[in-house]
């Protein structure tokens, strides 16, 4: 077909024009198709036949760059260019072309509007990266690929040209929470499927880690020892450890194998993504299980620790744990000892130790005992501070006067606050020297301030004794001080009970007489036949000072009457009657007792 002049005057040089166009002499048949063939020929010499321009890949020089092209010479009649944009990488916004770079490009179109060739340099890239994928694909061979950016669903790869998707539960054998540090650097991907025609590629990175994963797996089982060192990549925490990444098989480490020193939690030492050294501490041939240890590829602290912590020395440390039963406090990074409860104070007995120590608190403690085969210290958190009833004894010595509130009110006594954290008790015996300790008791309530002797200062049973009746002298001394044992006294019936009397002398000591003690014969042995104010003579058996009380006998006090009867009037074989005798002898004492009685009026 024959084409427009136009397009013959464009291609043709007008130097090569047959005479016949140049002069005005009508055209001939015979010179038209002349020309025809001329042009055609033309054509051909210059770009070849049977070229197809668009929609193939040629070859081009960069001469020169604007702002917002590259401009090409391809060896055509004209230059072509190339967007800048389609020479910037993935993930990048700086074009990676100059001027004199040789590279490969699609014509779009042979010539457009303004008689430019169009071309892409991403499209051919496209098409050369089609064609090499088509290839590993058919092979079942990795392609190298970069992620660059995220989809629904997943990411996309940019396998040199070609942009495929790759599946989030493709990105990794475990899921990934972050895959930042994956983004823009090259990596192996397995072709999963194809489409060339509707422009689909799907890739995994998982699949290619499986396969690596597979044969480290056995290489490393293989080679795999108990005492081994190797490194290793934390792959998962949780509560009891941490999953190690050996290189394709994992391990655990547990959280007592993590450090020496106290960790409640892996995430305390370690992180998701880290690269620690292990030593393999148990391996299962069969089951492949793989336990590990940090801890072990440092010094035991606990070699040596009874000559770093003597018993009684003391030191400080810091408090990591604390329960129902005590404390624990490291002395050094991996070296911790328990202060039981019963250690942590002087004064609060059954409190928490919540309440006394808080968690990662300074304190100052005294070891008690060390235990080095079962990696135990005892320590003692009051044994270093002053020992209160021992500075309460050293200040207020016994027989020294305190004063303090009535805190409280029991049975037995009075509990009296000398300091915030020490009472002293009055025993209701203490309270007064004439009233009953039920009675005494009654005249105090709580809040009352009152003062005390201090009576006995126990330490190590932690107990203060005070004494408010011990502030006056005692009435009965006098008295106490004048009876002795053996000697006969009178007293005033107060009480007749089934197994005796109870008898008051002189007004300030009390007096009990058994039953059996009432009488010589027994048939007279009745309490009954005493009265409460009725006065009785009877002999002194044994003496309570501390208490106040005489233990008495009437019965002892007429058989030494009898004896000394018999003896001052005679045996029974000097004719006297015991009656006699008796009787004499209760004559005399009565004459006695009236003579006495005239000297006191007179």
């Amino acid at each position: 077909m024959r084409k427009p002049l136009a397009m013959t005057e464009r291609f043709w040089p007008h130097e090569d024009q047959p005479q016949s166009m140049a002069s005005s002499a009508p055209v001939t048949t015979s010179s038209a198709d002349a020309g025809k063939e001329s042009f055609a020929a033309l054509l051909d010499r210059t770009l070849g036949s049977n070229v197809p321009f668009e929609g193939s890949v040629v070859t081009g020089r960069v001469v020169r760059l604007t702002d917002d092209y590259a401009i090409v010479d391809v060896g055509l009649k004209s230059e072509g260019r190339v967007p800048l944009k389609e020479f910037t990488p993935p993930g990048s916004r700086t074009p990676e072309v100059k001027v004199g770079d040789v590279v490969e490009l699609f014509v779009e179109r042979y010539e457009d509007r303004d008689g430019s060739i169009v071309l892409s340099r991403e499209k051919a890239r496209r098409e050369e990266a089609w064609n090499a994928i088509e290839k590993a694909f058919a092979a079942n061979q990795r392609v190298m690929g970069t992620i660059f950016g995220r989809v629904k669903g997943g990411f996309t790869v940019d396998l040199g040209g070609a942009v495929a998707f790759l599946p989030g539960s493709q990105v990794d054998i475990r899921p990934v929470r972050d895959i930042t540090p994956l983004m823009g650097t090259p990596q192996p991907f397995q072709i999963l499927k194809m489409d060339r025609a509707r422009g689909n590629i799907v890739v995994s990175r998982r699949a290619v880690l499986e396969e690596t994963r597979a044969e480290q797996r056995t290489e490393l089982i293989q080679g795999l020892k108990e005492g081994m060192v190797i490194e290793g990549v934390v792959k998962n925490i949780t509560d009891y450890g941490a999953f190690v990444d050996l290189g394709g098989v994992d391990g655990l480490l547990h959280v007592t194998d993590i450090a020496w020193r106290r960790i409640n939690h892996p995430a305390e030492a370690l992180q998701i993504g880290q690269t620690v050294k292990v030593q393999v501490i148990r391996f299962n041939p069969e089951t492949h299980r793989i336990s590990l240890g940090m801890k072990q590829l440092e010094p035991d602290p606990w070699e040596g620790v009874e000559y770093k912590y003597p018993v009684g020395a003391k030191f400080k440390g810091v408090v990591t744990n604390i329960t129902d039963y005590g404390a624990f406090v490291e002395l050094e990074p991996g070296v911790e000892g328990l202060v039981h409860v019963s250690e942590m104070s002087w004064t609060k007995k059954n409190v928490h130790p919540g309440k006394i120590l808080s968690t990662s608190q300074e304190v100052e403690v005294v070891v008690l005992d060390v235990d080095a085969a079962k990696r135990r210290i005892s320590l003692g958190l009051k044994q270093a501070q002053p020992n209160p009833w021992e500075q309460f004894l050293l200040e207020h010595p016994v027989g020294s006067v305190v004063e303090g509130e009535v805190r409280n009110i029991t049975e037995f006594g009075l509990f009296i606050g000398l300091t915030p954290d020490l009472d002293g008790m009055v025993h209701m015996s203490d309270l007064s020297w004439d009233e009953p300790g039920e009675v005494a008791i009654t005249k105090y309530n709580k809040g009352d301030v009152v003062k005390a002797k201090v009576l006995d200062v126990d330490v190590e049973k932690e107990r203060i004794s005070l004494g408010i009746k011990q502030l006056q002298d005692d009435p009965a001394a006098s008295v106490l001080d004048r009876i002795r044992k053996g000697d006969v006294v009178t007293g005033i019936v107060t009480a007749v009970q089934a197994n005796g009397i109870e008898v008051k002398v002189e007004d300030v000591l009390t007096g009990f007489i058994r039953r059996a003690e009432l009488a010589r014969e027994k048939s007279e042995q009745r309490p009954e036949r005493f009265a409460v104010g009725e006065k009785v003579d009877a002999k002194v058996m044994q003496i309570d000072r501390a208490a106040r009380k005489l233990t008495l006998s009437i019965k002892a006090k007429e058989v030494e009457e009898e004896k000394q009867a018999m003896a001052e009037y005679g045996s029974s074989d000097s004719g006297a009657s015991l009656g006699d005798i008796l009787g004499a002898a209760i004559r005399r004492r009565n004459l006695q007792a009236q003579q006495e009685s005239q000297e006191n009026k007179g």
